[in-house]
């Protein structure tokens, strides 16, 4: 299909790429035909081939993991191996689609096909059930995948978005969420909520700090992971009156109440609680766009003592090497909430250097498609 040039950077061809006239060769019909015969070019244009064919047909991928697990087809394997015509009469279901459903999760890797034609679980395939909230995270992608069903739609905000229908909480309307939505949002969170908070306390060490404030802290799944890491740390945790009380629940469950003091509200609505001598913004600041995360960091600042530290940790961009994480998925997902963006590790260090915070820290990403990590202090 496709030959293309992966030029180094500065040379006069790079260069030439850069002002179009290779880009343009490359386009010509005539040019890939051309190029598919030749050896060098050949294996290139066929490399090229596959990646875009990979592309294409990556929601139909996507899909064919929502019906694997939507079907409970993961599940019914995890015990051994099943047979296409039990597994189809179980679901009501033609025999030649369980199959065909089959026979994709298998190309995904994510099944393993028998000799004898029966199916079982891959490696890939099991750690989707272990991952902690990964299928309903799965199931969740429902909503963004209608959203992404007209992407010229959504690029010139052309109508409502379900996802922004889904999180109400983020566009600081001042309208309040019921009881259920709060509880709907809460749980959703705190499923995947645990990978980000490991790979977090992996990338950040507390020792030192007595008092830790996680602003937007939901049901506490951060704050309750740093306590029980730490049992000298004492907790502090702001959140909205209607998401709260799950923090409480899930704290008062852990035996950490006595650890934590709870302060009910928006961190749009005046001063951040003091008494911290670090706040957490798990998951916060990618929600919303700069101005409001301009005046949380201001915030932030000012209620920290000297030498206070600050920790973020979100999916972020890449910017200037895009990443498949920040600039792909998060970077649409926040486009379809209608509110906040995935900002690269550097732009989140200039928003912290403006609000005032020195010596900032980008932690080496472990696995960057759950979170990235800065750290930053105010001033002595």
């Amino acid at each position: 299909m496709a030959a293309s040039s992966d030029l180094p950077a500065g040379s006069g061809r790079a260069a030439g790429w850069s002002r179009g006239w290779f880009a343009r060769l490359v386009a010509r019909s005539g040019f890939q035909r051309i190029a598919a015969r030749l050896p060098i070019s050949g294996a290139m244009a066929r490399r090229d081939g596959a990646k875009i064919f990979d592309i294409m047909q990556g929601f139909v991928a996507s899909q064919v993991l929502v019906a694997l697990v939507e079907e409970g087809v993961l599940q019914d394997l995890l015990d051994g191996s099943g047979e296409p015509a039990e597994l189809a009469a179980q679901r009501g279901v033609a025999t030649d689609r369980i199959r065909t459903l089959l026979q994709a999760g298998a190309a995904l890797g994510l099944l393993v096909q028998r000799r004898d034609g029966r199916f079982g679980l891959a490696r890939r395939g099991a750690a989707i059930l272990g991952v902690p909230g990964l299928t309903d995270m799965i199931r969740h992608n429902a909503a963004f995948y209608r959203d992404m069903a007209d992407p010229s739609a959504l690029l010139r905000s052309e109508g409502g978005t379900e996802l922004a229908r889904i999180w109400p909480y983020v566009s600081g309307s001042g309208d309040t969420i019921s009881t259920a939505e709060a509880a709907r949002y809460s749980e959703l969170m705190a499923r995947s909520q645990e990978l980000v908070a490991e790979d977090t306390l992996r990338a950040v060490r507390l020792k030192g700090v007595r008092t830790l404030l996680d602003v937007g802290g939901g049901s506490g799944v951060f704050l309750a992971a740093a306590l029980r890491r730490d049992r000298g740390l004492r907790g502090m945790l702001l959140d909205l009156p209607e998401v709260i009380t799950q923090a409480e629940d899930r704290l008062r469950r852990n035996g950490l109440s006595g650890r934590v003091g709870l302060h009910p509200g928006s961190f749009r609505d005046g001063a951040l609680p003091e008494g911290a001598d670090a706040i957490s913004l798990i998951r916060v600041l990618y929600d919303h766009d700069d101005a409001t995360v301009r005046e949380l960091l201001s915030k932030s600042h000012d209620a920290l003592p000297p030498g206070g530290r600050l920790i973020i940790s979100e999916p972020m961009a890449g910017e200037a090497r895009p990443d498949r994480a920040g600039d792909l998925y998060f970077a649409f997902y926040t486009m379809a909430m209608g509110t906040g963006r995935a900002r690269s590790p550097a732009r989140i260090v200039a928003l912290c250097e403006a609000a005032g915070f020195e010596r900032a820290v980008v932690a080496p990403a472990r696995r960057p498609y759950v979170t990235r990590v800065v750290t930053c202090e105010r001033p002595a």
